[in-house]
């Protein structure tokens, strides 16, 4: 029904977070921050668990009660890739198409390669040749599908809340696989490559059978 159907420019608001979630952000953050440096300088399987949780300055107990894995560290800066998709999505203007928002929207997800591409290099050359992280991240990438559809079938004239539609299932998948192929390319480039040239060839790619 027309009550059900999502307008894909309509802001959403976000809950503010408690006190007490600010601080275990901050905490996260921090453990992040010091298992990528160790990660980067020593590599994934060389470093440890108490590596870390000394270099972040919190007990290893801790480390475990914020991070169940060491994967989980790696990955959780890719946590809100998803949600900041989303809502780039949602901020497109609504006369675009539900192909060209998503495939802009999508375009979020190569960001930190434009402003730090050194560093992005190396962690993607940690996520491409470590098998677990690169099956964690794939589970990652189903989940942001998920996320997303709703609002591509919106924009395809779908009721966002009822049962998946393959239309927006089959865009969400080839937008999110030609960010994947982009920077599966530029790592195999060693960096040396315009990521958004490559991003923009593979959505050329299949750009004629999403009209």
């Amino acid at each position: 029904m027309q009550a059900n159907r999502a307008n894909p420019t309509t802001p959403r608001t976000t809950p503010k977070l408690s006190l007490r979630e600010r601080q275990r952000a901050a905490v996260r953050a921090e453990i992040t921050l010091a298992a990528m440096e160790l990660f980067l300088a020593h590599g994934f399987d060389e470093t440890t668990a108490d590596q870390i949780a000394e270099r972040a300055g919190v007990s290893r107990s801790s480390f475990f009660r914020h991070f169940p894995t060491k994967e989980d560290v790696v990955l959780a800066s890719f946590a809100t890739a998803g949600e900041r998709v989303r809502d780039a999505l949602r901020a497109r203007p609504a006369d675009e198409s539900a192909w060209e928002a998503l495939a802009h929207a999508a375009a979020v997800l190569l960001d930190s390669f434009v402003d730090d591409p050194k560093r992005s290099l190396r962690a993607s050359a940690m996520l491409t040749h470590t098998p677990s992280l690169r099956a964690r991240h794939i589970e990652k990438q189903l989940l942001w599908q998920e996320l997303l559809i709703p609002d591509v079938r919106a924009r395809l004239g779908g009721d966002d809340v009822g049962p998946p539609d393959a239309r927006a299932r089959a865009l969400v998948t080839a937008a999110l696989g030609c960010s994947d192929a982009a920077i599966h390319e530029w790592v195999r480039a060693e960096g040396d490559a315009d990521i958004l040239g490559l991003y923009a060839d593979a959505l050329a790619t299949v750009h004629t059978g999403t009209r």
